[in-house]
């Protein structure tokens, strides 16, 4: 199985939380995983931002920066172009998508469609994931509350 992770789900990786035990269930069972480039800034920024909330001790962010950093060249790395960009642009226009949630459906389309292989999206976002069921990706989880 060939799995992309957005942002919300790259941080259950590095951070205990619900659904934390099932992401790391699902990149174990995929044979390849990836992400798009923007994701080191975003799961950086939640992690930030879990700091500011005082959600995480610093030391936990820490933490999870530092695995995060050790583990980001084991991911397939979807590069930023100006076609990924347009086609962002497209899909966020057809399915209603904020900004970073259109560059993940994008990016997981043209991966798809580079592979000529079935994607499924991790995202525990209900906008993109309903845009990945109708944009004929697998959406994961199963169910999203």
């Amino acid at each position: 199985m060939i799995v992309y992770l957005d942002a919300s789900a790259l941080v259950k990786r590095y951070v205990a939380e619900a659904g934390s035990d099932e992401v790391a269930s699902l990149i174990d069972a995929a044979s390849v995983v990836g992400t798009s480039v923007v994701s080191r800034a975003e799961v950086a920024a939640a992690l930030a931002k879990a700091s500011r909330m005082q959600v995480l001790t610093l030391a936990e962010v820490e933490a999870a920066l530092h695995a995060f950093s050790g583990e980001w060249t084991a991911l397939a790395r979807m590069q930023m172009t100006e076609m990924l960009v347009a086609r962002a642009a497209a899909v966020a226009w057809e399915h209603g998508l904020r900004g970073y949630d259109a560059v993940h459906l994008a990016t997981a389309q043209f991966w798809r469609d580079m592979l000529g292989e079935r994607v499924t999206v991790a995202t525990f976002d209900r906008q993109l994931w309903e845009a990945a069921r109708a944009g004929e990706l697998g959406a994961w989880p199963e169910r999203l509350a």
